[in-house]
C-alpha cells in the first residue's frame, strides 16, 4: 500500500496516549466486529512474550483502542475511556494473554473470536502512527491495510473458489472491483474482494444463498484516504522529488499537494480543505491545553498554565518564539494525557512537535490557517520519504522513529512557513534528524508523558534551530535519504528493550517503578469487561 499523507503521516484525529496502540487497536477492532458481523460475544487477545504489548496494552491504551473498536467507534470518540463498560453492559468478554510464540513483529495481535455459533481468528499487527496491517484471517495468510472496503467469501476447496470468482465477475461487471484474490494453498481458501465502493449486499449474501461459499462478510475501510483506482505515487524519495522538480523551484508543499493527489484521487482544493480542517483542530487543543486540563491516570499535573505565567511575568529566559513553542509542545502533550483530541503527527506520542513549531510561528507571523496547512503538508512529504522506507513506530525504531521525525519534518515546515526554497526545506529534515539519530523510547511508569514532553519540545526546538541553519545555507552534508536509511540501520541495532517495552532507560528507574505503582493503586479495580493473564 502506497502511504498516504493523511492516513500515514498527519492523522489519525484521536484520543489516547499512543496512536500505535489506541487508533491501531481501535481499527484493528473494528474490522475484528466487521469480520464477525456485529460485536463479538467473547474475544481472546493474544500478545507474544517478546513483543512490546505484554508490558504496554493496558497503560498504553491498546486495550481501551481496542474495546472502543470492538463497538465500532471512532478513534476520536469521548466515550472511548469508559469502552470496557460499555463492553461488559453489551455483553461482550475480553480476555488477555501472553503466550510465546516468536511473532516476528512486536505489535503483534492475535484474536479469537465468537459470536453464536461462529468462531473467527484474526492476525494483524500495527506499524507505526495508527497503521495497520491485518496478515491473516482463521490462520490464511493475506494483506489487508484498511484502506479498501473488502468482501470476504469463505470457499472450502480450489474449485470452489475458481467457480466464486467467475460469478463475482460476472455479478459486478458494470462495477467491476479493484481487486479479486484467492487467499490459503491448502484446506479452506479465502476470496478477497477490494472495492473503493462496498459491494452491494445482495452479491455478498449472494454467494452464500447461491452455494459458492460457506460464509461471507463485508469489512468497512478504516482508512480515511482510500486506494484504488489510478492510484500512483510520483515519488516516494526525496531524490526522485529533485528529479521531478527538474529545477523549477515548486515549493514542496506543492509536491506535497501532488502526491496526495495522484496517491488519492483527490484535487488540490480537497487535499487543502482536509488540512485546513487539521489545523484547526489543532489549534482548538493549543487552546484547550493552555487553559489546563485534567486528567486522574497520568504522570504531571497540567503544567502549561504555569509556563504560560511565568512567561508573561517575564520570569523566563531566551527568545519568545521558542518560549511560545515550548508552551504549544506543553499544551499538546497535556491535551493528549488528558485524553482530548490530539492529531498523531506523525505519531501520539510525537504528536506536539510539528503542530506546536508551525501553528506557534504562523501565528507570531500573523499568517493564516492555509498558511499553516502548506507548512503541514510540506511535513507531511517529509514523512512520506520515512515511512516509505521505514518506520514511525518506537517498538521499531525507538523514539527516533517517533521524535525523530517529528523534528525532520517541523523542520521542513517552518522552512516552508518563511517561503524557503526546495532545496533548504530538504536540508533542514536531514540535519534535524541526524541530531536524534539513537534516541530510545522509555516511558516513565508506562505512561507516554516523561520523558517524552521533553523530546517533543526537543524536537521542536531542534527543528527551529535546523530550519535556520538551513536558511543561512549551512549544509546539510548527508542528504535525507541517507540519513533516514542510518536511522533504520540504527534501530536494527538497537536492543528490544530500549523500543517501547517499558524495560530499559528511564522506565526501570526505582522512581518510575514507584511511580507505576502509585498510579495502579488509583485505577479502578479489574478491566471492566477484560481478564488479564
Amino acid at each position: 500500500m502506497l502511504p498516504s499523507i493523511f492516513n500515514d503521516v498527519i492523522g489519525p484525529v484521536m484520543r489516547g496516549p499512543s496512536s500505535s496502540h489506541c487508533a491501531a487497536a481501535l481499527r484493528i477492532g473494528r474490522l475484528a466486529r466487521d469480520l464477525m458481523g456485529g460485536l463479538p460475544d467473547t474475544v481472546l487477545a493474544e500478545f507474544d512474550r517478546a513483543g512490546s504489548l505484554p508490558t504496554t496494552h493496558t497503560s498504553q491504551g491498546s486495550d481501551m483502542g481496542l474495546f472502543g473498536g470492538l463497538l465500532g467507534w471512532e478513534a476520536s470518540d469521548a466515550r472511548l475511556p469508559e469502552g470496557d463498560q460499555s463492553l461488559r453492559d453489551a455483553g461482550c468478554s475480553v480476555t488477555f494473554a501472553t503466550v510465546d510464540v516468536g511473532d516476528p513483529h512486536p505489535n503483534t495481535y492475535r484474536l479469537t473470536l465468537t459470536r453464536g455459533d461462529t468462531t473467527h481468528s484474526l492476525r494483524a499487527i500495527s506499524t507505526g502512527g495508527g497503521m495497520i496491517e491485518v496478515i491473516a484471517i482463521d490462520d490464511v495468510p493475506l494483506s489487508l491495510h484498511g484502506d479498501f472496503h473488502v468482501s470476504l467469501f469463505w470457499s472450502p476447496t480450489a474449485a470452489d473458489a475458481a467457480a466464486l470468482s467467475q460469478w463475482l465477475t460476472e455479478q459486478l461487471s458494470e462495477t467491476p472491483p479493484d481487486t479479486t484474490e484467492v487467499c490459503g494453498e491448502t484446506g479452506q481458501r479465502l476470496v478477497v474482494v477490494r472495492s473503493r465502493m462496498p459491494l452491494p449486499p445482495g452479491v455478498v449474501a449472494g454467494a452464500v444463498e447461491q452455494g459458492l461459499a460457506t460464509e461471507s462478510r463485508a469489512l468497512v475501510a478504516v482508512l480515511p484516504v482510500l486506494s484504488g483506482g489510478t492510484t500512483h505515487a510520483p515519488f516516494t524519495t526525496a531524490e526522485a522529488l529533485l528529479a521531478s522538480d527538474a529545477g523549477r523551484g515548486l515549493p514542496l508543499w506543492k509536491h506535497a499537494v501532488a502526491y496526495e493527489s495522484a496517491r488519492g484521487g483527490l484535487s488540490e482544493a480537497e487535499v487543502l480543505a482536509e488540512m485546513v480542517r487539521i489545523v484547526r483542530i489543532l489549534k482548538d487543543s493549543i487552546d484547550q491545553g493552555i487553559a489546563g486540563t485534567s486528567y486522574d491516570d497520568r504522570v504531571l499535573p497540567a503544567q502549561a498554565p504555569a509556563y504560560r505565567a511565568a512567561l508573561a511575568e517575564g520570569r523566563l529566559v531566551g527568545d519568545a518564539t521558542l518560549n511560545q513553542i515550548v508552551l504549544a509542545t506543553t499544551a499538546l502533550m497535556e491535551v493528549k494525557s488528558s485524553m482530548g483530541v490530539i492529531v498523531a503527527a506523525p505519531t501520539a506520542g510525537a504528536c506536539a512537535a510539528l503542530p506546536a513549531a508551525v501553528i506557534t510561528i504562523a501565528r507570531q507571523r500573523d499568517l493564516d490557517d492555509e498558511a499553516m496547512a502548506r507548512g503541514l503538508l510540506a511535513a507531511g512529504l517529509i514523512g512520506i520519504f520515512i515511512t516509505s522506507a521505514w518506520s514511525f513506530a518506537a517498538e521499531v525504531g525507538g523514539c527516533q522513529a517517533e521524535g525523530g521525525s517529528a523534528a525532520a519534518m517541523a523542520a521542513a515546515a517552518i522552512v516552508t512557513l518563511v517561503e524557503g526554497p526546495l532545496e533548504q526545506a530538504l536540508a533542514a529534515a536531514a540535519m534535524a534528524l541526524q541530531s536524534m539519530l539513537g534516541l530510545i523510547c522509555d516511558p516513565v511508569a508506562n505512561r507516554v508523558e516523561v520523558p517524552c514532553l521533553g523530546k517533543n519540545v526537543m524536537a521542536a526546538t531542534n527543528a527551529l534551530a535546523s530550519a535556520n541553519m538551513a536558511l543561512a545555507g549551512f549544509a546539510e552534508v548527508i542528504p535525507l535519504d541517507e540519513v533516514i536509511a542510518a536511522a533504520k540501520a540504527v534501530s536494527e541495532q538497537m536492543p528490544r528493550e530500549l523500543r517501547c517495552t517499558a524495560l530499559g532507560g528511564l522506565a526501570i528507574t526505582p522512581t518510575s517503578q514507584a511511580i507505576e505503582a502509585r498510579l495502579a493503586l488509583h485505577q479502578p479495580s479489574g478491566c471492566g469487561g477484560c481478564h488479564c493473564s
